[in-house]
Parts: C-alpha cells; sequence; structure tokens
C-alpha cells in the first residue's frame, strides 16, 4: 500500500516535468502534450492529435546531454518524493480447512484446504498466491507442529530443525486459493495487506477443525500445537472421565 503508492505518486511528478520538457523538445505547447504507454514502445509524449512523439527514456538522454535550458524546462526527469503515508487497509478472507484424525496415534491428517481472501486490487496474482500459500504453512505448522520446549535449567531442547518440527511437504496438501477483489478506497493502488493474511487465517482454521474433530469424545478445548501426543493425551483423558462417569452412575 505504501510503496506503491509511493511509485504512483513520483511518477506523477516525473510525467509532470516530462510533459514540460516533450513540448521544449517538440516545440510545442505543454498543454498539447500527452503521456501515453506504448505496449511495444514503453511510455512517450506525444503532442495530441499528431505522430510526433518522444519516449521517456530518450528525452531524458536530450535532457542530460542538453547544455542550456530554457527557464522552466526542467534538467531532467529525476524527483525526489515521500509519500506521507495513507490509512491502513486491512485485508479479510474465510479459510476452511477439513482434517482426519488417527484415534489410535494421535496424528491429524489435512485433507483439504480452501482460502479465498479479498487483498483489495492484486497487482501480481502469482507473488500474492505465493503469499497466501507460505502464510497458509506458517500457520499449519504452529497450530500442528512446531513448540519450543526448555528444560528444568531454561535452556532450549528444540534449538534445530532436527528437535523443532517443522512442517513439510509430506504434510501439506495442496491449497486451493482464490481472490475476491475489493477495491480499498484509502490508496491509490486501491490494495490491501496480505503478507500475513494466510498465518491469520491458518491457525483458528485449523485449531478449529481439529476441535470439531474431537467434539464427539468431549473434546472442547486443545491447546497449540495439536501434535500426535497432546491430541492422543487429549483423547485419553476423555475416554477415562467417560469411564469414571460410567463408573460413578452404576
Amino acid at each position: 500500500m505504501a510503496s506503491g503508492a509511493a511509485i504512483i505518486e513520483a511518477a506523477e511528478e516525473v510525467i509532470a516535468k516530462g510533459r514540460k520538457a516533450a513540448a521544449h523538445v517538440l516545440e510545442a505547447a505543454e498543454a498539447d502534450i500527452e503521456f501515453v504507454i506504448d505496449p511495444d514502445r514503453g511510455g512517450r509524449f506525444v503532442i495530441a492529435g499528431t505522430d510526433r512523439a518522444i519516449t521517456v527514456l530518450e528525452l531524458a538522454r536530450r535532457l542530460r546531454e542538453s547544455r542550456d535550458l530554457p527557464e522552466g524546462v526542467p534538467a531532467s526527469l529525476d524527483v525526489r518524493h515521500v509519500h506521507k503515508g495513507a490509512p491502513s487497509a486491512f485485508p479479510n478472507g474465510c479459510h476452511v480447512c477439513e482434517v482426519e484424525i488417527d484415534p489410535e496415534t494421535g496424528v491429524v491428517r489435512i485433507d483439504r484446504y480452501v482460502a479465498v481472501n479479498d487483498f483489495g486490487t492484486v497487482v501480481n496474482p502469482l507473488l500474492v498466491e505465493g503469499q497466501v500459500h507460505g502464510g497458509v504453512v506458517q500457520g499449519i505448522g504452529q497450530a500442528l507442529f512446531e513448540e519450543m520446549r526448555y528444560d528444568e535449567n531454561g535452556q532450549p531442547l528444540t534449538g534445530s530443525f532436527l528437535d523443532y518440527a517443522m512442517p513439510r511437504a509430506d504434510r501439506i496438501v495442496s491449497f486451493v486459493t482464490s481472490f475476491h477483489p475489493v477495491p480499498a478506497r484509502t490508496n491509490l493502488l486501491g490494495a490491501k495487506g496480505c503478507g500475513e493474511a494466510g498465518c491469520a487465517g491458518a491457525l483458528p482454521a485449523v485449531m478449529n477443525a481439529v476441535v470439531d474433530a474431537l467434539r464427539r469424545h468431549g473434546i472442547r478445548h486443545l491447546d497449540m500445537p495439536a501434535s500426535p501426543e497432546r491430541v492422543w493425551r487429549a483423547l485419553q483423558d476423555a475416554a477415562g472421565q467417560k469411564g469414571a462417569g460410567a463408573a460413578g452412575g452404576l
């Protein structure tokens, strides 16, 4: 949101300077200069209604090589611009996770994961989808695998990836991702944040799915991570309580 808006604002200043310079180089009135973007030749300054034009790069070269420019004609197209900052625009979306739990081992397996997000204007869909994938995997890792453990002296026992359970590709399914863009009105691009949305959505989606699967056993809460040991112990405790309740009733 911030860098994109800064680029747009700086580009507008470059175009404004370019119109003044192009008017001098093309010997036309500034009001008659239009800026157009040609897919093949890039940005160009054109005299309206004619085929006379000059590209941005050629104009910059001409200005750099010029020695005596009239007053009011910029000596270069360089600009320095500081974006004042736009109000935040938060994304929103819906993440759905389906899991299966082996009651004998406590292993949680993710069967399907679907995420639909509103990131506002999506400038680079491939990059945004990659950010969603990475964020979702980060959230799944925190929900199911990752845990820092310490000994009685406070020394970490999970100090390397040999001990700290990071999510691996063989434990993650292929995601179904989709965008429902509603442009924000707080910045020029209409963009919203997306960097942390995958993780923020994955944490409750995965844990709610796990608890929902365990609900029939009377389990209403489970702390992260939902590791096989933790899930298995929760199932054993729930079975023990049911057994104690049945014995008390007799």
